[in-house]
């Protein structure tokens, strides 16, 4: 690894400006954003969805911008923070692999600079304003019964999802049900993601909702006065943290929003300030298309002048095998047919990111057990959609496996910047917008509201919320509301079972199918050690 400081003054950045942590990492204060021109290139790295077989969507951003980089391109990727809870789950961690990995990969996937921890405090902090002037009867209205912000955690644990907190006596009060959300759920995670600086962080802040009276008006954060003293623990978690690819180009990892509750970006303003120093600006979008890419163009782009030059979509012969029924024992067994049947999820995939307008790159990531044949499946399929493939072999060779990667996106941005449109209108009711998505990027027919969420969705209307974005809460294993529905579904109903709003954030987000916004650890949880050196053993 080099010096941060090397990577800031040849990223532009004045190297006296930015704030160390340590040797390797470092914060850039928000002044040094550039406003105006001249910007770089918007891209947005997306997958099809999700399998046990894994797509590399972050290897694949990692190595891109190690290709452009031998390409001669200034470029800069912009990652979310790995969530700490998965590193002990199934997921492990989030830096890319092999050779197109962020460094230093410990720190950054343990504790990094400590912003998801601030979040987490700044969040909890919240739950105990709101419960302190619920007991004491300092907001008029608002009863314990009526506080609806849990708390969070930074660990997967499913024995928090629902508790009762106050026991022991009126020492001890309120008394209440609650329970549990991980991190990366907090709607604080992901107004932190979205705000454009600190007067907007506070703003946002100030709006969420913590529960509300007893004749149903909601209760802010402003309403508790906790504003001002989550803002003294977010104000350096606000900044960017800027860190390098194995091959030294700078990266910013920045704000970690859930991508199933939330909307699965990095910080805006880590996107604003890397377009303002690089060619190229790689930024990743969580889960898969239906999800990440979906909730990127409506929630982030579209209202911060952050629209992309074009998208790459990720896909692997493992992960379309996977989608053509095939076991994850058999999946490094040659089989054509396999692919051709897992096909139709990167066809709607394909076609549905076309729809907004954008150009798309098909990134085929290569594992060794991949055949010639196989990989000319997915190919053909790419360029019949009207879409540009091109292998990606970034884990096992670095920026050299990407440079045909990093020409075909260099040839799809050519031009000019697209016209983007979009799925839903802003001014749309949350139910046209759902209804829409569920046809264009679901693949169903028409949604289906449980008459609880209907109830709910009234209300928020009622409240003046009812022109929101939609941000949806579904599984990321289908492109539909059901996990077991594999490949492309079509002719099923789109069913929403509740629906919550992030007011601060800025967004209504129903819940599709059943859904946990607290994760809990697997049968065997993955295991960390450390050896003599203090070195981590087991990432």
């Amino acid at each position: 690894m080099r010096p941060i400081a090397e990577i800031a003054e040849a990223m532009g950045l004045d190297p006296q400006s930015i704030i160390p942590y340590g040797h390797y990492k470092a914060k850039i204060p928000l002044e040094a954003i550039r406003t105006g021109s001249p910007r770089g290139k918007m891209v947005v790295v997306t997958g099809i969805t999700p399998t046990p077989a894994g797509e590399g969507k972050t290897t694949t951003t990692v190595g891109l911008a190690q290709g452009l980089g031998r390409l001669g391109k200034r470029v800069v990727a912009t990652l979310r923070e790995p969530a700490l809870g998965p590193i002990f789950g199934i997921k492990g961690g989030g830096t890319g692999g092999g050779k197109a990995t962020v460094l230093p990969e410990d720190e950054i996937n343990v504790h990094f600079t400590g912003d998801a921890h601030a979040v987490g405090t700044a969040h909890n902090l919240l739950a105990a304003f709101t419960d302190n002037a619920a007991q004491r009867h300092q907001v008029p209205g608002l009863e314990p019964s009526g506080v609806t912000w849990r708390r969070v955690s930074d660990v997967e644990d499913r024995s928090l999802r629902q508790v009762t907190t106050g026991l022991g006596g009126s020492n001890n009060a309120p008394l209440r049900e609650t329970g549990f959300d991980i991190v990366t759920a907090s709607e604080i995670m992901a107004v932190l993601a979205l705000a454009s600086g600190l007067d907007d962080l506070r703003a946002r802040l100030g709006r969420i909702v913590v529960g509300f009276t007893t004749d149903g008006s909601p209760v802010t954060a402003n309403d508790v006065d906790a504003v001002g003293s989550m803002m003294s623990l977010l104000r350096y978690a606000i900044q960017p943290n800027l860190v390098q690819t194995s091959e030294g180009q700078p990266v910013m990892v920045h704000a970690g929003p859930f991508g199933n509750i939330a909307h699965g970006c990095n910080s805006v303003v880590a996107d604003r300030l890397a377009l303002g120093y690089a060619d190229y600006v790689v930024t990743e979008a969580g889960f898969g298309a239906d999800l990440g890419f979906e909730k990127f163009m409506h929630i982030k782009a579209r209202f911060n002048d952050l629209e992309p030059h074009a998208a790459v979509l990720v896909a692997s012969v493992r992960a379309l095998k996977s989608h053509g029924g095939v076991p994850l024992r058999q999946l490094d067994t040659p089989d054509v047919d396999a692919v051709r049947r897992g096909l139709p999820n990167l066809e709607h995939l394909i076609g549905m990111i076309k729809s907004f307008g954008l150009p798309v790159v098909v990134a085929m990531n290569y594992f060794p057990s991949d055949t010639e044949d196989e990989m000319a499946v997915v190919k053909e399929c790419a360029e019949s959609m009207g879409a540009i493939p091109a292998e990606s072999r970034g884990f096992m060779e670095g920026g050299a496996g990407c440079e045909e990667l990093g020409q075909a996106l260099i040839e799809a941005t050519d031009g000019p910047k697209p016209s983007i449109t979009y799925v839903y209108a802003e001014d749309d009711t949350i139910e046209d917008k759902v209804n829409a998505l569920s046809r264009v990027v679901y693949g169903a027919d028409g949604a289906q509201w449980a008459p609880a969420a209907r109830r709910t969705l009234r209300r928020y209307e009622d409240l003046g919320w009812g022109n929101l974005p939609v941000c949806m809460a579904k599984t990321h294993l289908s492109i539909s509301h059901n996990p077991s529905l594999k490949g492309r579904p079509s002719g099923y109903t789109f069913e929403v079972s509740d629906v919550r709003a992030s007011v601060g954030a800025g967004f209504i987000y129903p819940l599709a199918g059943s859904m946990v916004t607290m994760p809990g650890l697997p049968s065997t949880p993955r295991k960390l050690d450390v050896d003599n050196n203090g070195n981590i053993l087991g990432l």
